[in-house]
């Protein structure tokens, strides 16, 4: 009974007050695009991070439930202590190596000796993913190839000045730098052929605070799927959307969207794709992903 009226509490909750849901800044913004501008009868509340540690204060002070957040920024969370599970992915495909017209590049060893440029900090995907493929080839990042940091928009003036040679970034900002270089390596296309899986990686995805109903759960996850469709079904307005936004170029977001790829997988269809690429992760670059989590990871 008292599990019951619980239960009946947290959905009236809902439908009161709604659901805050914690999205980072950039291009993982457009698929939520359309939960923001009330184009779905969901009553979800996004709310912006700019970085990691701003959302993990929102969680942990129970200020919000939900967040979407890189998979191994979430992974590395709960390997601190922070409760939280993930529900499902929703960003398969956004990460590329770009290369200025007067470089060449043939493979890893080409950047021996180079600087690489790559948005943020330490930790964050793309920099994992990258140092992961260094090593491979045999490498030893910060030695054989120096990795810097920088705000992406500052990479991307720095690259078209021709200051930088080499960036991994994610989209848009690859588009960005295109009229002054090319993509020379897809980071999805080579996990997936190095894994033995389809050319994506689980990059983002929704994460919910342990002891949140299923109930609760199941409405963000469909005001997410919700919003992934309308997406789809109405590119012209989520693009113009997006351009307003991110402050971005129209044909510039509508070109990088050729390159980025969204569609929601619940955990319980991803769980096995997710473990390996966290599992690879840890096992080749510790020391970007220390611990693999348990089980206690993955929402049932």
């Amino acid at each position: 009974m008292k599990k019951c009226v619980i239960t009946l509490f947290l959905l009236i909750a809902v439908v009161f007050f709604g659901v805050k849901l914690l999205n980072p800044f950039g291009p993982a913004l457009i698929p939520v695009l359309p939960i923001m501008e009330g184009k779905i009868p969901y009553d979800v509340q996004v709310e912006i991070w700019k970085n990691p540690e701003e959302a993990v204060a929102k969680l942990v002070s129970g200020e919000a439930d939900f967040a979407i957040l890189p998979v191994t920024v979430g992974a590395n969370l709960y390997a601190k202590g922070v409760r939280i599970r993930l529900v499902g992915v929703h960003e398969w495909k956004v990460f590329y190596l770009v290369a200025a017209s007067d470089v060449s590049f043939e493979g890893w060893e080409s950047l021996r000796g180079k600087e690489v440029y790559t948005p943020h900090g330490r930790g964050q995907t793309v920099d994992v993913l990258m140092r992961y493929f260094l090593t491979k080839a045999g490498l030893e990042p910060d030695k054989d190839v120096k990795i810097l940091y920088a705000p992406p928009q500052e990479i991307v003036v720095l690259f078209k000045s021709g200051k930088i040679k080499y960036a991994a970034l994610p989209e848009p900002f690859v588009t960005l730098c295109l009229d002054k270089g090319r993509v020379v390596f897809d980071f999805q296309k080579e996990w997936g052929r190095e894994i033995g899986v389809p050319d994506r990686i689980p990059i983002a995805g929704l994460f919910a605070m342990e002891g949140i109903s299923k109930e609760t759960i199941e409405t963000v996850e469909k005001a997410l799927v919700s919003s992934l469709e309308w997406m789809k079904e109405n590119l012209e307005e989520t693009v113009r959307l997006s351009s307003e936004k991110l402050g971005m170029p129209y044909n510039v977001l509508k070109s990088s969207l050729e390159r980025m790829v969204f569609y929601y997988v619940p955990i319980e269809d991803c769980k096995k794709e997710v473990s390996i690429f966290l599992e690879k992760l840890n096992e080749l670059y510790p020391e970007g992903l220390q611990k693999v989590p348990d089980e206690g990871f993955y929402e049932e």
